[in-house]
């Protein structure tokens, strides 16, 4: 329990906290882009990581299975927008790879990470009607994972006789919003149709009674009926996975930013709040919320060592992202908790958290598949994304470009 804070006691921690500098930070992480872009010259691929105990990064090809690869050339286009013009030429270099995606068939739902983080991240910035085209085929090719006896998007093809149906995992929330775009674009309602049911599916059939998620849903693919609920990053099936939270936290949050439907608002500020009420003091949590290491973990040890619980910068950066917008959508007493956890989530983030001279990431302490071992105390390019994201909406009060 002494890592386990009441949410009443999280507001007052946060609200006792300095305000990040964000010009400050917004520096700090140009340079460290900087360093990335002469770390990985003439290397192939995409950035995905620096494990423990390295000081360069691990290089992914652009293939459709790398799920990560859009948010490299995302961290590129925010840093284009909080001022550093001279980044568009590197954005447009990273973003190309990525554009073949439009016409190749789909692998799987993470079509929506790498093209929203990537080039939908550039048609806002610069308005090119190339990316638009790309974009919006990208949308109809994800539609047709779309299975609607389930009503939800098939997360993993390749996975259904694994789990034994039709899986959807809470990940899968954050690309609806190529979705939901795409119908706001061009008036295809029947894109914002499969978006809504998906995220109906998932309320009904994802959550505890008290707002926390499963990772994995599992459905008969004929008939549509819900299976079981399972992890597959996760401590446990019944566990809290953290990061798992944070996508619900961050996909509904975006859901209602397109539909306004009030249950999907209620079910942002749900999750969100039990989410705030399990953290530790520094607002950053461990990588699964049940794990039981966390009651012998000093709050300030990191690592990976067997008895020692890692935390997840990632799902931090995700959340302090996304409590930047909800913030915008609660009444004003609610804004101001959520606007205040924010902050304290940024500034956690960029000086506990932060890779400084040891490594050219932004942020380290991030966990990916800890059960399969891969990408534990590491820093991980998705965290360095959503946290550039938070930024910019702290900055400029803008929820997207």
């Amino acid at each position: 329990m002494k890592h386990t804070i009441l949410l009443a006691f999280a507001l007052v921690l946060v609200g006792c906290a300095a305000a990040p500098d964000v010009n400050e930070t917004a520096n700090y992480c140009h340079k460290q882009i900087v360093r990335t872009l002469s770390d990985i010259s003439g290397k192939e691929g995409e950035p995905r990581n620096i494990l423990a105990g390295e000081h360069s990064w691990n290089m992914r090809p652009n293939v459709p299975e790398e799920w990560c690869n859009g948010f490299w050339p995302g961290v590129l286009w925010y840093d284009y927008l909080l001022g550093h013009k001279d980044m568009e030429a590197p954005a447009r270099r990273y973003t190309a790879p990525l554009e073949s995606l439009a016409t190749q068939p789909i692998f799987d739902h993470d079509l929506g990470f790498l093209v929203i983080t990537s080039m939908l991240n550039g048609y806002r910035a610069t308005g090119d009607p190339i990316y638009r085209a790309e974009l919006l085929m990208c949308a109809d090719s994800l539609a047709t994972l779309y299975n609607p006896a389930v009503g939800t998007i098939l997360s993993w093809p390749r996975n259904v006789q694994m789990f034994g149906g039709h899986n959807t995992i809470m990940d899968n929330m954050l690309n609806l919003e190529l979705l939901l775009w795409a119908a706001h674009e061009t008036g295809n309602e029947a894109l914002a149709d499969i978006a809504v049911s998906h995220a109906d599916t998932t309320m009904a059939y994802q959550f505890r009674p008290d707002a926390t998620c499963y990772h994995v849903a599992v459905y008969d693919p004929a008939t549509g009926r819900h299976l079981y609920n399972c992890t597959h990053q996760g401590l446990a099936d019944e566990s809290v996975w953290a990061r798992g939270q944070a996508w619900a936290i961050y996909g509904y949050t975006m859901v209602y930013r397109y539909t306004r439907q009030p249950r999907f608002l209620d079910m942002a500020q749900r999750a969100t709040d039990v989410y705030l009420s399990r953290l530790p003091e520094d607002m950053i949590p461990y990588w699964d919320f049940c794990d039981p290491r966390i009651a012998t973990t000093p709050d300030e040890v990191f690592g990976a060592s067997p008895t020692i619980c890692p935390r997840d910068a990632s799902a931090g950066a995700v959340v302090a992202s996304a409590l930047l917008e909800l913030r915008n959508y609660v009444d004003k007493s609610k804004s101001e908790t959520y606007r205040q956890a924010a902050e304290q989530m940024v500034q956690s983030l960029s000086t506990r958290y932060a890779a400084g001279e040891q490594c050219p990431a932004l942020l380290l302490h991030s966990t990916g598949h800890h059960p399969a071992g891969s990408e534990i105390d590491a820093a991980i390019i998705y965290a360095d994304y959503y946290f550039m994201e938070a930024l910019y909406r702290l900055k400029t009060n803008k929820i997207i470009l």
